[in-house]
């Protein structure tokens, strides 16, 4: 999808499409946050860190009742919500699903650009842990340019407006407009003795609202704790992996046969065991009853006309409700 102004086109699909039927339809996009009821923009698409033309990397923003909530914060997040039309400084809850760069490599440029752009109200970062250890880190690396700015007359400290939370698994926020629950997932699989064993965890999220219940799988693997999770939901936005896709990528240009034997055995485990194929997507959406699955998080395939056609066909095997390929940009 080709970007040509603030004033985007960008795809509805309606509240009857979100309670199990198929309409949708194209509008241009304007700012509408004022309206009551949920709003979800893909605002990133693309799985992993590799940079893609046409896809930035995983965030999703969530407007309920006017109020913004962004689940993940890929590189260019910021720039994706001025593309929307809508204001970046009203994001006040950020919610990071793990700790890998591509849902966190963008979280400083947002935060920055609000604190530079005169938002003094706090903005609030959760996730598991390691969440708080990003905002700090972005603060230090902040640090001299907000010593510049407070020189030239900018008085309120960087760590007044940013706070970052390392919450458990369970209900993890909730005002007058959603109530967020999440569970731990199986993106992570840390052999013991390793650094990071027993210290990263990565988590989904169920968002409640008046009147949507929205599920973002984050990374992972098939998990029991997911389709409980996902139970009823209106929208399940899951990542989506092919690893034979991926292992193909990868031995054209050239960095599979740099791998030893061994590791290629490991790095198809990993992407089996802790990211989801079409055919899991479609299981987990059928056993956990939700009514439509938005599928982003997309691995490059080195296709440059690729529309992800045939991941919708594998997954329609095992569901039957509606399915739909995110782009960035597209608003459910």
């Amino acid at each position: 999808m080709k970007i040509a102004t603030s004033r985007l086109a960008a795809i509805t699909i309606c509240a009857g499409l979100l309670a199990g039927a198929a309409a949708a339809k194209a509008q241009t996009k304007g700012s509408a946050t004022a309206a009551p009821g949920t709003r979800l923009i893909t605002l990133g698409t693309a799985g992993g860190p590799l940079p893609r033309k046409d896809r930035t990397q995983s965030a999703n923003l969530l407007i309920v009742n006017g109020t913004f909530y962004v689940i993940d914060v890929g590189d260019n997040v910021t720039r994706r919500i001025v593309q929307t039309g809508e204001d970046f400084r009203k994001v006040g809850k950020i919610f990071i699903t793990h700790p890998h760069s591509d849902h966190t490599m963008g979280l400083a440029t947002l935060l920055v650009t609000q604190w530079e752009y005169q938002r003094r109200e706090p903005i609030d970062v959760y996730g598991p842990p390691g969440t708080a250890a990003l905002v700090a880190g972005a603060i230090t690396y902040l640090t001299p340019n907000a010593e510049i700015r407070w020189a030239e007359g900018k008085k309120v400290p960087m760590a007044d407006v940013f706070h970052g939370h390392d919450t458990a698994t369970g209900l993890v926020y909730q005002d007058a407009n959603v109530k967020v629950t999440a569970v731990e997932n199986t993106h992570f699989h840390f052999a013991p003795g390793t650094p990071p064993y027993g210290k990263y965890k990565s988590y989904s999220y169920r968002f409640e609202t008046p009147d949507r219940v929205i599920v973002f799988t984050g990374d992972t693997g098939p998990s029991d704790a997911l389709i409980a999770l996902a139970k009823g939901a209106d929208v399940l936005v899951t990542e989506t992996t092919s690893v034979d896709d991926v292992v193909n990528l990868y031995k054209r240009n050239g960095s599979w046969a740099t791998k030893t034997p061994e590791e290629q055995e490991g790095f198809v485990r990993h992407m089996k065991d802790e990211h989801v194929e079409p055919a899991d997507i479609g299981t987990i959406a059928s056993k956990a009853g939700v009514k439509t699955v938005v599928m982003t998080h997309l691995a490059p395939t080195g296709d440059p006309n690729e529309t992800y056609q045939r991941y919708v066909d594998e997954a329609r095997k095992y569901f039957s409700g509606t399915i739909v390929v995110a782009k960035d940009l597209m608003e459910f």
